[in-house]
């Protein structure tokens, strides 16, 4: 498979139905999908692999298979997305890990190389992270790869107002 991203401990590559097994065990993790309100049915887990796939169709990237160097497991996803905020199209480097993969900095690792893939490749002025305001964790990540909060709304997902943060970096602060 194309390695579209490397890192030191990681390669980041585009997903396939092959992947679906792996893709399943996160979504359908009910503490790895806390910020999103619990775990993911079959068909929303069915329904998130189409639009991973349509993504890179559409746009030529999404989110990604993020695999370990060191055995090939598919440990989460992590990626560029086109995000609509409040009438606008952001490109956002988003994440998401088994919780067995949690504190690792392997989040940190992956975003870092999609950020620098957003700046270097698709050659974009800014990459956003959109985070809701209770995941202190992926906010940590956030920090991490340089980003700041540019502002705070409510985004409607599963039936519920959900603040959230939108965190920015722009190329020249990287």
């Amino acid at each position: 498979m194309n390695h579209l991203i490397e890192t030191e401990r990681l390669y980041l590559r585009e997903m396939s139905n092959d992947d679906y097994a792996s893709l399943s065990s996160i979504l359908q993790d009910e503490e790895t999908m806390y910020a999103y309100e619990g775990a993911f049915s079959d068909e929303e887990v069915k329904n998130w692999m189409n639009w991973l796939l349509d993504s890179y169709k559409q746009h030529g990237h999404g989110l990604w298979a993020v695999v370990l160097k060191a055995n090939d497991e598919m440990i989460g996803q992590c990626g560029i997305t086109v995000q609509n905020v409040e009438g606008k199209e952001l490109l956002e480097v988003g994440y998401l890990f088994h919780k067995n993969h949690w504190h690792k900095g392997y989040a940190a690792e992956a975003a870092r190389g999609c950020r620098d893939y957003a700046f270097n490749v698709l050659k974009t002025d800014a990459v956003y992270s959109i985070i809701r305001d209770t995941n202190i964790a992926s906010m940590n990540v956030a920090i991490r790869n340089g980003m700041h909060i540019e502002k705070r709304y409510i985004k409607h997902y599963r039936g519920i107002d959900m603040p959230h943060f939108l965190f920015v970096v722009r190329n020249e602060e990287s």
